[in-house]
């Protein structure tokens, strides 16, 4: 695993993600405002695992890519799951 970068909810992500992940993150962070959840010091963090990105937000969601469909799947953290 190689690490990434972060970057603040709100925030530009890097270049180097792909689109589906990009849209991704958005998708997250508009249901966040919606909800009326206050995400201001929340962070992304970017890693790399066999050479695709995997993003998780502060709060546990997480955000992994596949690269042959060119998709990326959104898992959100239940309450009570063990990490």
């Amino acid at each position: 695993m190689q690490l990434g970068t972060r970057w603040s909810v709100g925030g530009q992500t890097p270049d180097r993600l792909p689109a589906a992940v990009v849209a991704a993150v958005t998708q997250v962070e508009r249901e966040l405002a919606e909800q009326g959840v206050d995400a201001a010091t929340w962070r992304w963090t970017l890693t790399w695992l066999e050479r695709k990105p995997v993003v998780e937000l502060d709060d546990g969601t997480t955000i992994r890519y596949d690269a042959v469909a060119d998709t990326a799947s959104i898992h959100e953290p239940v309450d009570g799951e063990e990490e």
